[in-house]
């Protein structure tokens, strides 16, 4: 019995690692998409490029647009002295911000009146123009407040001001805020289940376009022995993904590991049952290669949009959000970025494991059934 299990997993490691394309795709692919999902998929707004219109040119107003380039979030490209330019300038896209500081800026602030100030942003993107926004209030509300305490200095500290209540605001598990510490752990789990998928809707498929099918059905092998060959190999295929995304995402991109390695093992081992699966099934109901290909995408793409990957699960209509619970990579994401950056265990991650484990036993119940039904 191993005997003829072991001589398919030789046959089944042979086949993958022979095609050069193929060994291009299980050991360059997952490094080379973590690096350009590093770089390319960051929300930070920073370094934004800005257009000052400061007709009241005092050492006031320099002092405000010197204060907003020193943040690091606003780099002032270009100067002007009208409104029609600030105008040309977002429209060209050269600049996302402008300021405008109005005539009699300092002056007001020197008589202890309100000065307006006048913030222009680029709204195609609204939450990049939230975040500007937010910036820039910031900024000058530190601004303001300098300006207040300088006045009372002035008055010989005789004024008094009313109660205040003082934010102070502290993020944890991500103090930076950096999305990179977001996305990237996410990379592993839409790395292995993509190439998983993929790899496994072409397993069956790929005997029956190649004509090796019905040699492989009369010979003493059983079914199960077949489904074991097949999709053990692809599981190691998964779990090298694993490794190469991890140490990418470790060694390049500095995203803390804090939990424990073997939960992050044993979760993947349980998606993968989901994968491999879905893959299987994929694979029984496929003519050819293309067919599985095409199929796995159908399913891939919808998957990783309701899975939380980028966009918040709680946003979504209610209908939609009840779909969600039968998404495997809903759970592992939350799986992996809770062992990444929360440092949390199984006490914590015990229902997301347990709905994985669930989903991903029934699925690969229902697929070998219909598996069974094909070769039967």
């Amino acid at each position: 019995m191993f005997g003829r299990l072991e001589t398919m997993l030789i046959k089944e490691a042979i086949q993958i690692l022979r095609d050069p394309k193929m060994r291009f795709i299980i050991l360059v692919i997952p490094a080379v998409q973590i690096t350009l999902f590093g770089y390319a998929v960051n929300t930070d707004v920073t370094h934004i490029a800005t257009a000052v219109c400061d007709r009241d040119n005092s050492a006031t107003s320099r002092d405000l647009v010197a204060r907003l380039e020193r943040s690091g979030y606003f780099d002032v490209v270009r100067r002007v002295e009208r409104e029609e330019e600030i105008r040309a300038l977002l429209d060209r896209g050269t600049v996302r911000a402008a300021v405008q500081v109005n005539r009699g800026f300092e002056e007001a602030i020197r008589a202890g009146r309100t000065a307006p100030l006048q913030i222009i942003v680029d709204g195609t993107d609204p939450s990049t123009a939230r975040i500007v926004v937010s910036y820039s209030v910031k900024i000058a509300e530190r601004f303001s407040d300098q300006i207040r305490a300088e006045h009372l200095v002035r008055q010989g500290g005789r004024a008094t001001e009313g109660g205040r209540v003082e934010l102070e605001s502290r993020a944890w598990f991500n103090d930076n805020l950096e999305s990179r510490n977001f996305y990237v752990p996410g990379v592993i789990a839409s790395m292995v289940l993509i190439t998983t998928m993929m790899l496994s809707s072409m397993a069956v498929v790929r005997e029956k376009e190649i004509g090796t099918m019905e040699q492989i059905i009369v010979t003493p092998i059983q079914r199960w022995e077949f489904i074991v060959g097949k999709l053990v190999p692809f599981a190691i295929v998964g779990y090298i993904n694993v490794i190469i995304v991890t140490g990418v995402a470790l060694f390049w991109f500095r995203v803390p590991l804090r939990g424990s390695v073997a939960l992050l093992v044993g979760s993947t081992a349980l998606f993968l049952m989901s994968t491999l699966g879905f893959g299987l099934f994929i694979s029984t109901l496929s003519r050819t290669q293309q067919q599985a290909m095409m199929s796995s995408f159908m399913f891939t793409f919808p998957a990783m949009l309701l899975s939380g990957f980028a966009f918040p699960i709680e946003n979504m209509p209610r209908s939609i959000q009840y779909a969600t619970y039968l998404n495997p990579l809903r759970y592992y994401l939350v799986i992996v970025r809770g062992i990444f950056l929360k440092g949390i265990g199984l006490e914590i991650l015990w229902p997301q494991v347990t709905a994985l484990a669930l989903l991903g036993g029934t699925i690969l119940v229902f697929a070998v059934g219909r598996f069974r039904k094909t070769v039967g």
